[in-house]
């Protein structure tokens, strides 16, 4: 797994294109926090970071798909899945190598934001007015989230050896997992406790309550059960070849 791991994360790195990603991720944020009228921090003359976590996630939507559509697409374009299978290595190591090297790159990105943490604690008055503890839940929100739409990448991934179509596919998983369920609690049918039953199956619920600062098990529970699940799913559609 770690040998997979270390590939995966120099593949990346090797190429124009991974820091080209991360740039852009990094200057999208930067654009809602401090340059956009509606949303910078400069404008509302408050000291939050709520831009970043409101807009990190639609950013996500495209930039984890995009990490994670090579991982087994190519494999299976270049026929080097076959290879990877006659090695000494079960699946689900495969699997997780890939996994976390994506998320080693999505955390990578999402480390120099900590600068803008920085600048907005340095323009707090007093000095540091700032909520650590919602901030400190948003981060771990963050990366959970990065941690489902990683595994939901992979899973898209495997199902295709065209790597546009585990994009889209991933993309529209992503998307449907985050926002769907919260459109789909609100059609006339769905009313009273259903209503919430039906919000609290999708991404967003949860991430909008641990961004609250308060860490509650049920979520930790959903980011992780979810993560599972797609990864379970990965393992399945790779063993669907030897069927």
């Amino acid at each position: 797994m770690w040998t997979i791991f270390k590939k995966e994360v120099n593949t990346f790195f090797s190429s124009l294109i991974g820091y080209i990603a991360i740039a852009v991720f990094l200057v999208i944020l930067g654009l809602f926090v401090f340059v956009f009228a509606d949303s910078s921090i400069l404008e509302n003359k408050f000291a939050t970071l709520a831009p970043l976590f409101d807009t990190a996630p639609l950013v996500f939507l495209f930039l984890i798909p995009a990490i994670t559509m090579r991982l087994f697409a190519e494999e299976q374009q270049t026929g080097t899945i076959e290879f990877l299978a006659t090695k000494p290595v079960r699946e689900i190591d495969i699997i997780l190598g890939k996994y976390f090297a994506a998320l080693a790159v999505v955390l990578f990105a999402i480390l120099p934001t900590v600068l803008y943490y920085y600048t907005v604690y340095q323009l707090g008055s007093p000095l540091g007015n700032l909520d650590a503890g919602a901030i400190f839940g948003s981060y771990l929100g963050l990366f959970l989230l990065a941690a489902i739409f990683a595994s939901i990448g992979i899973f898209a991934s495997s199902l295709s050896s065209n790597q546009i179509l585990a994009f889209l596919l991933a993309t529209f998983l992503c998307f449907i997992f985050y926002y769907g369920f919260y459109y789909f609690s609100k059609l006339p049918v769905f009313v009273g406790r259903l209503d919430d039953l039906i919000q609290k199956l999708g991404i967003d619920y949860h991430y909008n309550s641990i961004s609250r600062g308060i860490l509650d098990t049920r979520d930790v529970v959903y980011f992780f059960s979810v993560s599972i699940l797609f990864l379970a799913l990965t393992l399945f559609s790779l063993e669907r070849r030897k069927w």
